[in-house]
């Protein structure tokens, strides 16, 4: 037997701002960050369970405090018990009487939930030899549903209604695993469209994307209208027809005023706009679903729960939706949300870019194609080139596709010396200016040094 000795944060920051990497008609400045949580075994293969919440710059230390809190859930217990039982570590996480009270299931207190449920999905890969999306998909309909809450689900999908459709997947699963090996998983990408790049830049970029091979490239928009006109007019210039074009508001309108700018631009055959208002409003979304028809709606990558996924689909607010894999209750809530999906007809464009979330959520859409829906032409994981080299495993993208993850684990594992270099405020990328590693340290930072730098938590 061995046991969760330490859970070990970390507030690791990216100035992205200095180049306006991430900027959009919200959040015109944002600095990548990572909450980072580390849970640390006396297991004799000395593996460690990784996962992080994102976040954009200040606050990112509260988002860190809330994980310490969960010290108590997670320290002491046996891994074999955890990795054993997915499901019921969830649920122990999730139903503390007191920590449930900040919630119940949104914000910080749950997206901590999320990640350390994150990290022991983690070291249920490594300690399996197997990435994360397989482990999924190796696992019985059974075993699936074991790992859900169906609680305040059930006047949408049942138990029994999710059994039906993992079953109806599970003849195909040998199949679908080598089609995926073989092909990869569609990828689009935001990298030429944040709001803060020159017309120069966006078309440089837009054409490069193309000339890689993706099918759909998405744009900011929402601060001025002339502005937007103008740079999508140019994107669909670049691109031409038969290629898609996506636009994302980042919840910057009322319901009216998404409604008006968004016909404005309603010549241009946009393939969605996404978070066109307040993710938190349902009937907003489907106002304005029915005031830019056809023009499709989507939000998701804001959304608290499966609760607020169910309502959208029940309202039928959405043509498809973004999901995330460090917002909501970690890889359990969002295989709810991926079979609520199904059960709706609901096509799923995972949210990514960030610190890190092309890597988990890449995981997430591989496991819904094998074992859920069997599709993934009609849908796509959004890519995003920024900090993939700070990652053990970082993603590969091959002609336009995300080229599935052979690596054990979630691929939430990030350098020593990254996690040392960007730590808020001490890292050496945070002086003025910012200090170089020596050469000595360079791929090769101790693990005891990270630790002095950060929240070591343990029995």
């Amino acid at each position: 037997m061995s046991t969760i000795v330490a859970l070990d944060t970390s507030d690791v920051r990216f100035p992205t701002s200095r180049s306006l990497d991430g900027s959009d008609a919200m959040n015109l400045d944002p600095d990548y960050s990572a909450a980072y949580v580390k849970l640390i075994t006396d297991h004799p293969a000395g593996h460690t369970g990784d996962g992080f919440v994102f976040t954009i710059g200040r606050g990112n230390d509260v988002q860190a405090a809330a994980i310490d809190a969960l010290s108590h859930l997670v320290v002491g217990r046996s891994v074999e018990e955890v990795i054993g039982d997915l499901g019921s570590f969830a649920r122990s996480l999730v139903g503390d009487s007191q920590l449930r009270w900040l919630g119940p299931e949104k914000g910080v207190v749950h997206m901590a939930i999320g990640a350390v449920i994150n990290a022991a999905w983690d070291l249920a890969g490594k300690l399996a030899g197997k990435p994360v999306w397989q482990l999924i998909a190796e696992m019985s309909p059974e075993q699936i549903v074991d790992l859900i809450d169906f609680r305040y689900l059930t006047d949408a999908l049942t138990r029994e209604e999710a059994l039906e459709i993992l079953r109806a997947a599970a003849p195909h699963k040998e199949a679908r695993t080598a089609e995926l090996l073989e092909k990869g998983y569609p990828a689009y990408t935001t990298s030429p469209g944040w709001l803060g790049y020159s017309d120069e830049k966006l078309a440089r970029l837009t054409t490069e994307a193309v000339a890689d091979g993706f099918r759909t490239i998405k744009l900011k928009v929402g601060l001025n209208l002339a502005d937007d006109i103008r740079r999508v007019g140019l994107a669909r210039q670049i691109i031409g027809p038969d290629l898609r074009l996506a636009v994302d508001a980042n919840q910057r309108w009322d319901v009216a005023d998404a409604i008006s700018w968004m016909n404005s631009l309603g010549d241009f055959d946009l393939a969605w706009i996404e978070e066109p208002t307040s993710p938190d409003d349902i009937l907003g979304h489907a106002a304005i679903r029915r005031g830019i028809a056809p023009i499709p709606v989507s939000t998701g990558e804001h959304m608290h729960n499966r609760v607020m996924f169910k309502q959208l689909f029940q309202a039928q607010s959405v043509d498809l939706v973004q999901i995330d894999a460090a917002r909501v209750g970690g890889v359990n809530e969002n295989l709810a949300i991926l079979l609520l999906a199904a059960k709706f007809g609901v096509r799923v464009f995972p949210h990514a870019g960030g610190v890190g979330l092309c890597e988990l959520v890449q995981h997430l859409a591989m496991a819904d194609f094998v074992a859920i829906t069997g599709k993934m032409e009609d849908r796509a994981v959004e890519f995003v080139d920024h900090l993939h080299e700070h990652f053990l495993a970082p993603v590969e993208i091959v002609r336009g596709r995300y080229r599935a993850p052979l690596t054990p684990g979630f691929s939430a594992e990030m350098k020593p010396e990254s996690l040392a270099d960007y730590l808020f405020p001490t890292g050496a990328q945070w002086q003025d200016p910012p200090v170089a590693r020596p050469a000595a340290l360079n791929g090769s930072a101790s693990t005891d040094g990270g630790h002095q730098l950060s929240h070591h938590v343990q029995v």
